[in-house]
């Protein structure tokens, strides 16, 4: 039987989300919170978040330093730290740990537990019924939504960062790890927003300019009456439709939220926008999400 049904295929496309349970067992989702935590263990802090601040010039530093960290992340594994987390000698003020925001972008290309997850039967099968027919991963993130500090994540829509002509042909695939509840942070999505098109584009300036990206065009305002949580069980999943508009609030709980998140792109017919801050490199071409 398939994960996906004909009624749930339906849903995502009427919705542009759509929630199932049951992707990863609780063992599973164990497995990748485990070797993420290795991965915390050893990790080298970035220069850039090690500046101590005395004069404007050293924030512009740090601040060219995260951007230039981030935009040339597409094929690497990168640690994005929350704010407030390192004092003005750059040392932790919470236990490494809890500082994170996310770790991205290329986890499912040289982690083999995450590549694995990525490219299962059901993850397949998901994308089968829905029509793709060579969809490729984008990037992928680890995200820690820590207890206390974990970020807001404000109304957006992913084709804003990852944008196509034509549109819709990105899908997030979001892996709750643990349990995603209205107390910590889970996901709230606007039903139906997906076919009102984008109002602005994050685009890559032209080389040699300072900041290394911009918006083009300005995010629309929404009510917030119109926002339906998306609470989602551990080893649970939401698919994403690049054009819905989704957010989350802060995670004031004492639990963490984390999990595990990618994106796919239907790539037949569909022309990578060349002004994305995210781009294939010789080192990490897209790869393909089936595999023979």
């Amino acid at each position: 039987m398939d994960f996906l049904t004909d009624q749930d295929a339906k849903k995502y496309q009427e919705d542009g989300y759509l929630i199932l349970d049951g992707l990863l067992s609780p063992a599973e989702c164990d497995e990748l919170r485990l070797r993420m935590g290795e991965i915390v263990d050893r990790m080298d802090v970035p220069e850039h978040c090690r500046i101590q601040f005395s004069t404007n010039h050293d924030e512009q530093l740090k601040t060219q330093g995260n951007a230039d960290y981030f935009i040339t992340s597409g094929d690497k594994i990168r640690f994005f730290f929350e704010k407030g987390v390192f004092d003005d000698k750059g040392d932790f003020t919470v236990p490494k740990e809890r500082s994170l925001n996310k770790i991205g972008h290329a986890l499912h290309a040289y982690e083999p537990l995450y590549k694995t997850a990525t490219h299962s039967p059901k993850i397949q099968g998901i994308a089968k019924k829905l029509g793709l027919k060579s969809p490729v991963i984008l990037q992928s993130m680890y995200i820690f939504k820590q207890p206390g500090i974990g970020g807001e994540v404000t109304p957006h829509q992913d084709a804003t960062f990852l944008h196509t002509e034509p549109l819709g042909r990105v899908m997030g695939v979001w892996i709750a790890l643990e349990d995603a509840t209205l107390d910590n942070g889970c996901l709230w999505f606007i039903p139906g927003s997906h076919n009102n098109g984008i109002t602005r584009r994050m685009v890559r300036t032209p080389e040699g300019t300072y900041p290394l990206t911009d918006f083009v065009g300005r995010e629309a305002t929404y009510d917030d009456k119109l926002f339906i949580p998306a609470p989602v069980k551990k080893g649970g999943v939401v698919l994403i439709e690049g054009e819905v508009v989704h957010k989350s609030e802060q995670n004031a709980s004492e639990k963490s939220r984390h999990v595990y998140t990618f994106h796919i792109m239907e790539s037949q017919e569909t022309k990578w926008n060349p002004e994305n801050w995210l781009q294939p490199t010789e080192d990490l071409p897209f790869p393909a999400l089936y595999t023979k």
